[in-house]
């Protein structure tokens, strides 16, 4: 090798060695860089806990931690005794997996193995056609995992999911989700109102919503605030010692309500039988202590039936408050009333019956040709249109206003509930303010004319009618709100409403009276009947023999009233055999008798039919107890468990509407509130489920030595106080 190749391969060779420092170098700097880079990264991760916004604390948490939402119960509304109108209950929904890879343990099938025996099952308890379900069982497209069956397969009762469980069909799953019982059927439906499934805001979970009447109004009493529990886990899934945490849920309040179920289920009852002889485009009825203001019962046509929603679509109004309605001759009662208590009414002065024209425009009473002079109280018994016309003229419009005013028309009764309508009236002109004298061209509530009716009641005090007794915080049983009687003042004198209620007996006693349909054996009644045109959709009356709202408002006993009843038909179909008045009286008088007597004894003599109760031991409780709703018997049901073993009375016992029906079921039994309860219901309730009964008094329950809600326990001694009510 010459000098010249070991020159060059000397430099080649410091080439290399300078490159190869170079690269080193080069690599060492961005190895540091690299350190420092992760340094800093685990530094702000660190420090910060958070990469692409996602907090690694949580969602450590998150992954080793497990959730559950505790269901805070919505609260129940009742009647005044205590007996469920609302509560709470569960319903499922039905899914078939058909994925022929979901298997269990030891390869047991998780999917449909047997399509035609599912469903024929499936037909057997849920409204669909075997043919329908094994057409949904056999989707066109051969890669679906699971499907459902609409409708059908929907609010699904315990007790058809545990009939369908039975025969131990592969692949049928059940998905469990809230629901509203409403155990008395059609029952004051349209003032308790419904519910709903919603979704709580920034959330999936849903809870129930109410969207009318009580349920809608106290929402947020009755809606609970869920709970949580959270438990920490390893990365094997295992619980960590002392690792859970909960927050409980917090039930919502229960509502207790002023009804009374003996007096509400035989209204209903009434209602019903009066409806399907006339088919009126609507009806109303309601039972007011007189006193208090507490509504006792109230119903309306058309109605429906809040467990199978049954009717809603025609019936979503809560005629109590929403809707308005010209009065007609109940009216008089206020027209006499502002008369009277002005000085402006002579009892015995004569006026000529007939027409009285004011203008140029007639007011004509409903017998046109009149009776010819007759006083002015003999025209308040014979509900002549003319005699109020010409004490509206005496009294003046100034004052006969100051006077409607004073009774609380055209303002809201604030009841609570949505939707309440204040009322109108046409008042320009004489025959205007004529016409309101006899109850045409004012629109009022059923509230407002309820509320009105106390001060006449009252001797002169007016008083708010309520709906709602108490309001009960359900986890420490602490009354959070309770009614008081709401004194709204004094339209008119004492002596004026006494005054009142002595010409509201001539209508019902006088001979020429023309409510004496309305007597009650036993008892003196106050009444006034009323036959008001309805306005049709052009503005104008109607005219036909279909074409009025008949009334009538009862005052029981006339001279200290307890009860105030006050009823409406609008357009009915009067039969030939009947008239308005004693189809009223259909309604008014059993129910009135009730409220009055309050005993078996009485509601014997009452002109409802007797119910025979059917055989209900191996039925599902919960249906059952739907069952003699619709036939207005109330139930009770004893025990934990699902289906009837025993009942009293026995299959085949005679009853009346509103009388008690006790259902045995399996499981551990509890005390119910009794207040309220006849003797001959205790009876029944301590000789089904093995107690001794003392009882001390007369008449209802009014305290009980075993508290509701404590568990039975066979040969316990129940004592009981009775006192009438």
């Amino acid at each position: 090798m010459n000098n010249k190749e070991k020159r060059l391969k000397k430099n080649n060779h410091n080439k290399s060695s300078q490159n190869r420092r170079s690269f080193g170098q080069w690599l060492f700097f961005i190895a540091i860089a690299l350190f420092v880079i992760l340094i800093l990264r685990f530094s702000y991760i660190a420090i910060g806990g958070t990469v692409e916004h996602i907090n690694l604390s949580s969602q450590a948490r998150r992954l080793y931690t497990d959730n559950k939402v505790l269901k805070a119960q919505r609260g129940s509304i009742l009647d005044a005794s205590g007996q469920p109108i609302a509560e709470d209950t569960s319903t499922y929904s039905v899914y078939a997996v058909l994925n022929k890879n979901q298997v269990g343990a030891n390869k047991k099938p998780l999917y449909v193995t047997d399509k035609k025996k599912t469903a024929k099952v499936l037909a057997k308890y849920l409204p669909i056609s075997e043919k329908k379900a094994l057409a949904a069982l056999n989707p066109t497209n051969e890669n679906t995992f699971q499907v459902e069956f609409g409708t059908a397969g929907k609010n699904i009762s315990v007790a058809t999911k545990e009939k369908i469980e039975s025969y131990k069909l592969t692949g049928i799953n059940f998905i469990q989700s809230e629901a509203r019982l409403y155990p008395n059927g059609t029952f004051a439906s349209n003032l308790i109102g419904i519910t709903s499934q919603a979704t709580k805001k920034d959330s999936d979970i849903t809870q129930l919503k109410g969207v009318m009447g009580i349920e809608s109004a106290f929402n947020n009493k009755l809606t609970g605030t869920d709970g949580q529990r959270s438990i920490q886990k390893d990365k094997f899934g295992y619980q960590l010692p002392s690792s859970q945490e909960e927050k409980s849920a917090v039930n919502g309040q229960n509502i207790y309500t002023t009804l009374d179920t003996r007096l509400q289920t035989l209204l209903e009852s009434e209602m019903t039988k009066v409806q399907d002889q006339v088919h009126a485009k609507s009806m109303t009825a309601t039972l007011m202590n007189a006193k208090t203001g507490a509504i006792l019962a109230t119903s309306q046509r058309p109605t429906f039936n809040p467990t199978t929603k049954s009717g809603i679509n025609k019936a979503w109004s809560n005629s109590l408050v929403q809707d308005t309605f010209e009065p007609g001759s109940t009216m008089k009662v206020f027209t006499a009333a502002a008369a009277i208590d002005s000085g402006h009414f002579n009892a015995k002065e004569k006026y000529k019956s007939g027409t009285y024209t004011i203008g140029n425009q007639v007011v004509p009473d409903w017998q046109t040709s009149g009776w010819g002079l007759i006083t002015y109280e003999e025209g308040f018994a014979r509900s002549s249109n003319v005699s109020m016309a010409h004490l509206e003229r005496k009294m003046g419009a100034k004052t006969w206003k100051k006077y409607i005013n004073r009774f609380n028309f055209l303002k809201s009764t604030d009841s609570g509930l949505a939707g309440e309508a204040s009322g109108s009236m046409q008042f320009t002109y004489p025959i205007d303010q004529a016409d309101t004298a006899f109850g045409q061209g004012i629109d009022v509530t059923d509230m407002q004319m309820l509320q009105g009716f106390t001060a006449i009641a009252n001797n002169g005090k007016m008083v708010k009618p309520q709906y709602i007794k108490k309001v009960v915080d359900t986890d420490t049983g602490k009354v959070t709100d309770e009614m008081k009687t709401e004194n709204l003042g004094k339209p008119v004198k004492s002596s004026t409403a006494k005054k009142v209620r002595k010409l509201m007996e001539d209508v019902v006693y006088k001979s020429y009276g023309i409510g004496q349909d309305f007597k009650i054996p036993g008892y003196k009644v106050a009444a006034k009947t009323g036959t008001a045109q309805v306005v049709g959709s052009g503005g104008t009356y109607l005219n036909g023999n279909d074409s009025y709202l008949y009334s009538v408002v009862g005052m029981v006993p006339a001279s200290n009233p307890k009860y105030i009843m006050y009823i409406t038909m609008k357009q009915p179909t009067l039969p030939a055999t009947k008239t308005a008045t004693q189809l009223l009286n259909e309604i008014f008088s059993p129910v009135m008798k009730q409220a009055l007597g309050e005993n078996n004894s009485t509601a014997k003599n009452q002109v409802s039919g007797k119910v025979k109760i059917a055989n209900m031991v191996g039925e599902a409780s919960d249906t059952a107890v739907k069952d003699l709703g619709k036939q207005n018997i109330a139930a009770t049901v004893m025990g934990t468990g699902s289906t009837v073993t025993q009942q009293s009375p026995v299959t085949g016992t005679e009853m009346l509407a509103g009388q008690r029906v006790i259902l045995l079921t399996s499981g551990q039994m509890k005390m119910p509130n009794l207040s309220g309860w006849s003797r001959n219901d205790v009876l029944k309730l301590t000789d089904l489920v093995g107690l001794e009964a003392k009882f001390s008094g007369t008449g209802f329950v009014k305290s009980q030595s075993i508290k509701s809600g404590t568990i039975v326990q066979n040969g316990q001694t129940l004592t009981v106080k009775l006192k009438q009510k």
